[in-house]
Protein backbone atom coordinates (compact mmCIF):
# COMPACT_ATOMS: atom_id res chain seq x y z
CA UNK A 1 0.00 0.00 0.00
CA UNK A 2 1.54 3.44 -0.78
CA UNK A 3 -0.30 6.10 0.87
CA UNK A 4 0.36 10.17 0.14
CA UNK A 5 -0.34 13.00 2.50
CA UNK A 6 -0.91 16.46 1.83
CA UNK A 7 0.71 17.61 4.74
CA UNK A 8 4.43 17.61 6.46
CA UNK A 9 3.44 15.07 9.77
CA UNK A 10 1.87 11.78 8.42
CA UNK A 11 -1.13 10.58 10.23
CA UNK A 12 -2.62 7.74 7.73
CA UNK A 13 0.25 5.27 8.19
CA UNK A 14 -0.73 5.30 11.87
CA UNK A 15 -3.89 4.98 11.44
CA UNK A 16 -3.47 1.61 9.65
CA UNK A 17 -3.75 -0.70 12.74
CA UNK A 18 -1.97 -4.15 12.54
CA UNK A 19 -1.36 -4.45 9.23
CA UNK A 20 0.14 -7.01 7.40
CA UNK A 21 0.87 -5.40 4.41
CA UNK A 22 3.89 -3.48 3.29
CA UNK A 23 3.19 0.82 3.99
CA UNK A 24 4.90 3.48 2.01
CA UNK A 25 4.13 6.74 3.17
CA UNK A 26 4.85 9.66 1.12
CA UNK A 27 4.65 13.08 2.85
CA UNK A 28 4.16 17.30 1.69
CA UNK A 29 2.76 16.77 -1.42
CA UNK A 30 0.08 16.08 -3.73
CA UNK A 31 1.00 12.56 -5.17
CA UNK A 32 0.79 13.86 -8.95
CA UNK A 33 3.12 16.40 -8.85
CA UNK A 34 6.22 16.57 -6.29
CA UNK A 35 5.84 12.80 -5.58
CA UNK A 36 4.98 11.69 -8.80
CA UNK A 37 8.87 10.57 -9.34
CA UNK A 38 8.89 9.01 -5.29
CA UNK A 39 5.74 6.87 -6.74
CA UNK A 40 7.94 5.60 -9.89
CA UNK A 41 10.85 4.49 -7.88
CA UNK A 42 8.64 3.04 -5.23
CA UNK A 43 6.81 1.08 -7.37
CA UNK A 44 9.65 -0.03 -9.46
CA UNK A 45 11.41 -1.12 -6.05
CA UNK A 46 8.65 -2.75 -5.05
CA UNK A 47 8.89 -5.28 -8.24
CA UNK A 48 12.68 -5.79 -8.05
CA UNK A 49 12.13 -6.94 -4.31
CA UNK A 50 9.70 -9.28 -5.01
CA UNK A 51 7.48 -8.70 -8.16
CA UNK A 52 4.67 -11.36 -7.39
CA UNK A 53 1.66 -9.18 -5.35
CA UNK A 54 -1.60 -9.45 -5.65
CA UNK A 55 -2.34 -6.02 -6.12
CA UNK A 56 -0.79 -2.58 -4.91
CA UNK A 57 -2.76 0.02 -3.82
CA UNK A 58 -2.24 3.80 -3.78
CA UNK A 59 -3.78 5.92 -1.84
CA UNK A 60 -3.52 9.10 -2.85
CA UNK A 61 -4.63 12.58 -1.51
CA UNK A 62 -8.39 13.55 -1.66
CA UNK A 63 -6.74 16.39 -3.35
CA UNK A 64 -4.79 14.81 -6.60
CA UNK A 65 -5.68 15.05 -9.73
CA UNK A 66 -5.92 11.32 -10.96
CA UNK A 67 -4.95 11.80 -14.90
CA UNK A 68 -1.17 12.30 -13.85
CA UNK A 69 -1.31 9.22 -11.53
CA UNK A 70 -3.04 7.04 -13.57
CA UNK A 71 -0.28 8.15 -16.49
CA UNK A 72 2.25 6.61 -14.19
CA UNK A 73 1.20 2.96 -15.69
CA UNK A 74 1.56 3.73 -19.37
CA UNK A 75 4.38 6.33 -19.28
CA UNK A 76 6.94 4.41 -17.29
CA UNK A 77 8.00 1.70 -19.48
CA UNK A 78 9.14 -0.64 -16.69
CA UNK A 79 5.95 0.08 -14.64
CA UNK A 80 3.84 -0.42 -17.91
CA UNK A 81 5.95 -4.07 -18.85
CA UNK A 82 5.28 -5.44 -15.26
CA UNK A 83 2.00 -4.10 -13.92
CA UNK A 84 -1.64 -2.73 -15.16
CA UNK A 85 -4.12 -0.31 -13.73
CA UNK A 86 -6.79 -2.30 -12.48
CA UNK A 87 -9.32 0.50 -11.34
CA UNK A 88 -9.71 3.92 -10.47
CA UNK A 89 -11.89 4.15 -7.60
CA UNK A 90 -13.19 7.63 -5.65
CA UNK A 91 -15.03 7.47 -2.45
CA UNK A 92 -17.20 10.57 -2.57
CA UNK A 93 -18.40 12.36 0.48
CA UNK A 94 -22.22 12.52 0.11
CA UNK A 95 -23.09 15.43 2.23
CA UNK A 96 -20.22 17.66 1.06
CA UNK A 97 -19.61 16.96 -2.59
CA UNK A 98 -22.28 19.47 -3.79
CA UNK A 99 -19.99 22.34 -2.48
CA UNK A 100 -16.95 20.89 -3.18
CA UNK A 101 -18.15 20.61 -6.91
CA UNK A 102 -18.60 24.22 -7.29
CA UNK A 103 -14.84 25.08 -5.45
CA UNK A 104 -12.55 22.42 -6.73
CA UNK A 105 -11.93 21.07 -10.06
CA UNK A 106 -10.18 18.17 -8.35
CA UNK A 107 -13.27 17.02 -7.11
CA UNK A 108 -14.77 17.15 -10.28
CA UNK A 109 -12.12 15.54 -12.08
CA UNK A 110 -11.91 12.52 -9.27
CA UNK A 111 -15.16 11.81 -10.20
CA UNK A 112 -14.66 11.62 -13.87
CA UNK A 113 -11.60 9.27 -13.72
CA UNK A 114 -13.49 6.95 -11.94
CA UNK A 115 -14.10 3.30 -12.48
CA UNK A 116 -15.48 3.11 -9.01
CA UNK A 117 -17.44 5.26 -6.82
CA UNK A 118 -18.24 4.65 -3.36
CA UNK A 119 -21.31 7.51 -2.11
CA UNK A 120 -20.07 7.19 1.04
CA UNK A 121 -21.73 8.62 4.28
CA UNK A 122 -25.49 7.95 2.72
CA UNK A 123 -26.35 8.11 6.12
CA UNK A 124 -26.22 11.42 6.80
CA UNK A 125 -28.24 12.80 3.80
CA UNK A 126 -32.06 12.74 3.00
CA UNK A 127 -33.13 10.58 0.51
CA UNK A 128 -33.88 13.63 -2.08
CA UNK A 129 -30.35 14.85 -0.70
CA UNK A 130 -29.14 11.54 -1.62
CA UNK A 131 -30.64 12.25 -5.22
CA UNK A 132 -29.78 15.10 -6.21
CA UNK A 133 -26.06 13.96 -5.21
CA UNK A 134 -26.51 10.66 -7.52
CA UNK A 135 -27.62 12.87 -10.36
CA UNK A 136 -25.05 15.37 -10.22
CA UNK A 137 -22.52 12.41 -10.28
CA UNK A 138 -23.90 10.77 -13.19
CA UNK A 139 -23.79 13.84 -15.01
CA UNK A 140 -20.42 13.98 -15.01
CA UNK A 141 -19.79 10.36 -14.99
CA UNK A 142 -22.52 7.69 -15.89
CA UNK A 143 -20.31 5.04 -16.86
CA UNK A 144 -18.72 4.20 -13.25
CA UNK A 145 -20.05 1.35 -11.14
CA UNK A 146 -21.64 3.30 -7.99
CA UNK A 147 -22.16 2.04 -4.90
CA UNK A 148 -23.87 3.40 -1.72
CA UNK A 149 -22.24 3.12 1.57
CA UNK A 150 -21.18 4.10 4.95
CA UNK A 151 -18.35 4.18 6.53
CA UNK A 152 -16.93 2.78 3.51
CA UNK A 153 -17.87 -0.01 4.19
CA UNK A 154 -17.86 -2.70 1.02
CA UNK A 155 -16.58 -6.28 -0.10
CA UNK A 156 -12.97 -6.01 -1.46
CA UNK A 157 -14.14 -8.10 -4.81
CA UNK A 158 -16.16 -5.01 -5.32
CA UNK A 159 -13.13 -3.04 -5.54
CA UNK A 160 -10.40 -4.91 -6.73
CA UNK A 161 -9.09 -7.23 -9.38
CA UNK A 162 -12.08 -5.91 -11.57
CA UNK A 163 -9.95 -4.96 -14.55
CA UNK A 164 -12.14 -2.15 -15.01
CA UNK A 165 -10.07 1.08 -15.68
CA UNK A 166 -10.65 1.44 -19.59
CA UNK A 167 -8.34 3.56 -21.04
CA UNK A 168 -10.51 4.37 -24.27
CA UNK A 169 -12.88 6.08 -21.95
CA UNK A 170 -10.31 8.22 -20.09
CA UNK A 171 -9.13 9.78 -23.81
CA UNK A 172 -12.74 10.33 -24.79
CA UNK A 173 -12.22 12.80 -21.38
CA UNK A 174 -8.99 13.92 -21.14
CA UNK A 175 -7.56 13.39 -25.05
CA UNK A 176 -4.38 14.14 -24.55
CA UNK A 177 -3.77 11.98 -21.33
CA UNK A 178 -0.74 10.36 -22.27
CA UNK A 179 1.15 13.20 -23.17
CA UNK A 180 -0.73 15.86 -20.40
CA UNK A 181 1.95 17.18 -17.55
CA UNK A 182 0.31 19.76 -16.38
CA UNK A 183 -2.90 20.49 -14.37
CA UNK A 184 -4.13 23.08 -11.66
CA UNK A 185 -4.38 23.10 -8.19
CA UNK A 186 -6.48 25.00 -5.68
CA UNK A 187 -3.31 27.10 -4.31
CA UNK A 188 -5.78 28.55 -1.49
CA UNK A 189 -5.77 24.83 0.12
CA UNK A 190 -2.68 24.62 2.23
CA UNK A 191 -2.05 22.38 5.25
CA UNK A 192 -0.85 22.74 8.85
CA UNK A 193 0.74 19.98 10.56
CA UNK A 194 1.02 20.60 14.68
CA UNK A 195 2.54 18.47 16.82
CA UNK A 196 3.54 18.17 20.58
CA UNK A 197 5.87 16.10 22.79
CA UNK A 198 3.75 16.73 25.80
CA UNK A 199 0.64 15.10 26.86
CA UNK A 200 -2.24 17.56 25.89
CA UNK A 201 -5.23 18.15 28.63
CA UNK A 202 -8.05 16.09 27.66
CA UNK A 203 -10.96 19.05 28.37
CA UNK A 204 -8.74 22.07 26.64
CA UNK A 205 -8.16 19.65 24.00
CA UNK A 206 -11.63 18.49 23.49
CA UNK A 207 -13.30 22.10 23.70
CA UNK A 208 -10.54 23.27 21.56
CA UNK A 209 -11.13 21.33 18.42
CA UNK A 210 -14.75 21.57 18.84
CA UNK A 211 -14.50 25.30 19.20
CA UNK A 212 -12.71 25.41 15.56
CA UNK A 213 -14.87 22.33 13.90
CA UNK A 214 -17.85 24.45 15.08
CA UNK A 215 -16.18 28.05 14.07
CA UNK A 216 -13.99 27.20 10.99
CA UNK A 217 -16.10 24.15 9.78
CA UNK A 218 -16.56 25.61 6.39
CA UNK A 219 -12.46 26.49 5.47
CA UNK A 220 -11.71 22.99 7.05
CA UNK A 221 -11.51 20.38 4.23
CA UNK A 222 -9.96 17.61 6.67
CA UNK A 223 -8.70 17.29 10.39
CA UNK A 224 -7.21 14.50 11.42
CA UNK A 225 -4.18 13.65 14.09
CA UNK A 226 -3.13 10.80 16.79
CA UNK A 227 -3.15 12.49 20.60
CA UNK A 228 -1.59 12.04 23.41
CA UNK A 229 -3.16 12.24 26.97
CA UNK A 230 -1.92 12.33 30.43
CA UNK A 231 -1.74 8.74 32.17
CA UNK A 232 -4.27 7.11 29.35
CA UNK A 233 -2.60 4.11 28.15
CA UNK A 234 -4.50 4.49 24.67
CA UNK A 235 -4.33 6.23 21.73
CA UNK A 236 -7.17 9.03 21.13
CA UNK A 237 -7.72 9.53 17.35
CA UNK A 238 -9.13 12.46 16.12
CA UNK A 239 -11.05 12.92 11.90
CA UNK A 240 -13.02 15.33 11.04
CA UNK A 241 -14.74 16.60 7.98
CA UNK A 242 -15.94 20.37 7.36
CA UNK A 243 -17.75 20.30 10.70
CA UNK A 244 -18.27 16.74 11.40
CA UNK A 245 -16.23 15.47 13.93
CA UNK A 246 -15.38 12.46 15.70
CA UNK A 247 -12.80 11.16 18.18
CA UNK A 248 -12.00 8.04 20.40
CA UNK A 249 -9.36 5.97 22.45
CA UNK A 250 -8.10 3.42 19.00
CA UNK A 251 -7.76 -0.63 20.21
CA UNK A 252 -4.28 -0.02 19.81
CA UNK A 253 -2.26 1.22 23.00
CA UNK A 254 0.62 2.74 22.97
CA UNK A 255 4.09 0.69 22.23
CA UNK A 256 6.64 0.19 24.99
CA UNK A 257 9.53 2.61 24.17
CA UNK A 258 7.14 4.59 21.43
CA UNK A 259 7.16 8.50 21.43
CA UNK A 260 3.80 10.02 23.06
CA UNK A 261 4.19 12.57 20.42
CA UNK A 262 0.59 14.55 19.59
CA UNK A 263 0.14 15.28 16.13
CA UNK A 264 -3.28 16.68 14.67
CA UNK A 265 -3.35 17.75 10.35
CA UNK A 266 -5.65 20.24 9.40
CA UNK A 267 -6.28 20.48 5.28
CA UNK A 268 -8.12 23.65 4.35
CA UNK A 269 -8.32 27.52 3.34
CA UNK A 270 -7.55 30.61 5.37
CA UNK A 271 -5.75 28.75 8.03
CA UNK A 272 -3.47 30.67 10.05
CA UNK A 273 -0.38 28.60 10.91
CA UNK A 274 1.04 30.35 13.64
CA UNK A 275 -2.40 31.03 15.30
CA UNK A 276 -3.16 27.17 15.55
CA UNK A 277 0.39 26.41 16.54
CA UNK A 278 0.36 29.03 19.69
CA UNK A 279 -3.07 27.48 20.41
CA UNK A 280 -2.21 23.82 20.00
CA UNK A 281 1.26 24.36 22.35
CA UNK A 282 -1.34 26.10 25.06
CA UNK A 283 -2.87 22.66 25.35
CA UNK A 284 -0.28 20.80 26.87
CA UNK A 285 -1.08 19.47 30.37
Amino acid sequence: MIVNEFGEIGIDNDLIVDADEEVFEMNNGCICCTVRGDLIRIIEGLMKRNGQFDAIIIETTGLADPAPVAQTFFVDEDVQARASLDAIVTVVDAKHILLRLDDSHEAEEQIAFADIILLNKTDLVTPQGLEEVKQRIRAINNQARLFETINAQIPLDQVLGLGAFDLDRILQIEPDFLGEDEHEHDDQITSVSLHSERPLDPENFHNWISEITSTRGQDLLRTKGIIAFPNEPKRFVVQGVHMLLSGDLQDRTWNEGEPRISRLVFIGRNLDGDELAREFAALAA
